[in-house]
């Protein structure tokens, strides 16, 4: 009886899910083309033509163009991500935020709750600093408290719907919100940068061409190659006797991914990079009458340009320092030897309490250093493809992971919600064949 019903009535859940994904998306889309009140567009246009390749390019990728035009969404999901981070990293010092963690459900909503009130506090913090800095460079229509309450009003309330919107995804969707957002931002500007790398004044050779779709094939592969990669280590499981019964041993594994750390890593060394050299242009003068601030400024923005030596050297080091920093904040190897210590579970070989921690930690930090590498070689290759072919290679390596990451979370999810769908059929049809009606 199951096996003939219609695709659209046996998978309603699901297809109930994939359109209410769709409409979010369009939604977010809608809304990254609704304009602060009170902006130049001629002069916000100037304003970005004079600073790419800056952090204002980076916000701007993330926020799904929104920056570019200065829409309610201009912030985008930023300060969301950064509230999570530093609610994170307190909670590793703060024994109150610890306890919790440990809390189970209760603790995970109050954590969610200062999350939600860091990122209203950081959004009308960075919307003030983007309404002073908007004002300083002539690009609005008008000043004072006519231009900041309107604007800082706007900014703030379209961060906070995108961080509802983000959570309705996660509750009703499927996939990560957060995630999808991004997503779908990045993916938002793929066709004005293939639109870029076609266009007439590109020079590209048929060869470089052909090398190029080669390599980029090739880092699709190892990009889902090494997100699925993963260490088993082995669990075994003490005998156990509660009564009568006894419990025969059993064995499992701990999975421990190579790169742990996901996309955080290389969003962070790109902001945190292009900050001085955003400083520079903004502030900064060629002029020889210039101050010597204002001149070693500019100069900081020169060498700190993407496809600079001293930009990809220091780049690599801050993924590689932040993989590192990042993973300790998301695994700690003392906490799980306690948790597989209290559980009676033990590594074979390994004595349980501070040997199995120290064993842990000691594979955590090889499989950290091959994840840093992996994620350090991904994100510089589109700059080292741009010098050597001299082609504009528009999509960076952070956007081509985070496109690729969220893609493969959004299939494994669309296959758990399948499989459960086939369960909760044969778990139906059982139940049926066993209590026929009449």
């Amino acid at each position: 009886m199951m096996k003939g019903q219609p695709f659209h009535v046996k998978y309603r859940e699901i297809i109930r899910r994939m359109i209410f994904l769709i409409c979010a998306l369009l939604v977010f889309r809608l809304g990254s083309h609704i304009p602060v009140p009170g902006i130049n567009n001629a002069a916000l246009e100037r304003l970005f033509n004079a600073n790419q390749g800056t952090i204002l390019g980076l916000f701007n990728m993330f926020s799904g163009g929104a920056l570019q035009r200065m829409s309610i969404l201009a912030l985008g999901i930023m300060p969301y991500i950064s509230a999570s981070i530093i609610v994170q990293l307190m909670s590793t010092v703060i024994p109150s935020l610890e306890a919790l963690k440990k809390e189970g459900e209760q603790g995970k909503r109050k954590i969610n709750q200062y999350t939600r009130q860091g990122t209203l506090l950081l959004a009308v913090v960075q919307a003030t600093g983007m309404c002073a800095g908007l004002i300083s460079q002539g690009i609005t229509l008008t000043n004072g408290l006519a231009f900041y309450v309107p604007a800082v009003t706007s900014l703030v309330a379209g961060t906070m719907f995108l961080m509802w919107l983000g959570e309705q995804i996660t509750e009703r969707g499927i996939g990560n919100g957060i995630s999808m957002i991004i997503f779908a931002g990045i993916v938002a500007n793929l066709p004005n940068m293939v639109l870029q790398f076609f266009s007439a004044d590109s020079q590209v050779s048929l060869i470089g061409l052909v090398v190029f779709a080669l390599i980029a094939l090739a880092v699709l592969v190892a990009i889902v190659f090494i997100e699925k990669a993963q260490r088993r280590i082995s669990v075994n499981y003490a005998q156990k006797q509660q009564g009568r019964r006894i419990f025969t041993a059993q064995q499992t594994h701990l999975p421990l991914k190579i790169n742990m750390a996901g996309v955080i890593p290389a969003i962070f060394a790109s902001s945190l990079l292009l900050f001085p050299a955003s400083l520079g242009q903004w502030v900064g003068s060629a002029d020889p009458n210039a101050g010597v601030v204002k001149r070693t400024l500019q100069d900081l923005a020169l060498v700190l340009s993407p496809g600079h030596t001293l930009y990809l050297v220091l780049f690599g080091a801050l993924i590689i320092f932040f993989c590192y920093f990042y993973t300790a904040l998301v695994f700690s190897p003392k906490e799980v030897a306690e948790n597989l210590k209290r559980s009676g579970a033990y590594v074979p070989g390994i004595r349980p309490g501070e040997q199995t921690a120290r064993y842990l930690d000691h594979i955590l930090n090889r499989l950290t250093f091959i994840g840093a590498i992996y994620i350090t070689v991904i994100c510089l290759m589109p700059m080292i493809l741009q010098s050597a072919f001299s082609m504009s290679v528009n999509i960076g390596g952070t956007s081509l992971l985070i496109v690729v990451v969220v893609v493969m979370d959004f299939m494994a999810q669309l296959q758990a919600h399948l499989t459960s769908h086939q369960y909760d059929n044969q778990t139906l049809m059982r139940k049926t064949t066993a209590h026929p009606k009449g």
